[in-house]
Order: structure tokens, then C-alpha cells, then sequence
């Protein structure tokens, strides 16, 4: 019976993270015309899914510095973490210094 109260509460806190997050992005991408509930948890962030490029990904270093006190050392690991708002919160919950 803990148990299921602990993956509740767990789910619950990701699913903020979540939404904090896709508001932290639209607000420092200036996304004016996208809601969080059009960002899909599992699609790229880059491409074809929310379409970002090599200058958002310079600001979502910065975002992640700046909120969660994570330093990206180089540009490999950035590729893989913006992968998705799920990979990024996977990342975020096991590194966050904030």
C-alpha cells in the first residue's frame, strides 16, 4: 500500500516537472502560438516534432543551467538529452543541483 502511494506522488511530481518545463520552454523560446498540451511528452524536440534548431538548443542549455543548475559539458550529451520533454525530465530529476 506505500508503495503505491510513493508511485503516486512520484508520478505526480514528474508530471509537474513535466509541465513546468514545457512552460519554461515556450516562455524562453518564445513559442507564442504553442500551449503545453501540444508538446508531446515522447516526440523530438528538434526536426520534424516541435521543429527547434541550433539556437534554441543554446537556450535550452542556458534554461537548464538557469532553473535546475545543470551545466551541460559538451554539445554531445545536449543532443542526447533534448530528445524529448521525457528524456529531458528523466535528465533534470537525476542531475538537478536546484
Amino acid at each position: 500500500m506505500i508503495f503505491g502511494k510513493i508511485n503516486i506522488k512520484n508520478s505526480n511530481k514528474m508530471e509537474q516537472l513535466k509541465n513546468q518545463l514545457k512552460e519554461q520552454i515556450i516562455e524562453t523560446l518564445n513559442l507564442e502560438e504553442i500551449l503545453i498540451t501540444d508538446i508531446d511528452d515522447n516526440a523530438p524536440l528538434f526536426g520534424e516534432g516541435l521543429g527547434l534548431d541550433s539556437i534554441d538548443a543554446l537556450e535550452l542549455i542556458v534554461l537548464l543551467e538557469r532553473e535546475y543548475g545543470i551545466k551541460l559539458a559538451n554539445p554531445q550529451e545536449g543532443k542526447e538529452v533534448f530528445k524529448s520533454i521525457n528524456v529531458m525530465v528523466d535528465y533534470i530529476t537525476k542531475n538537478r543541483k536546484k
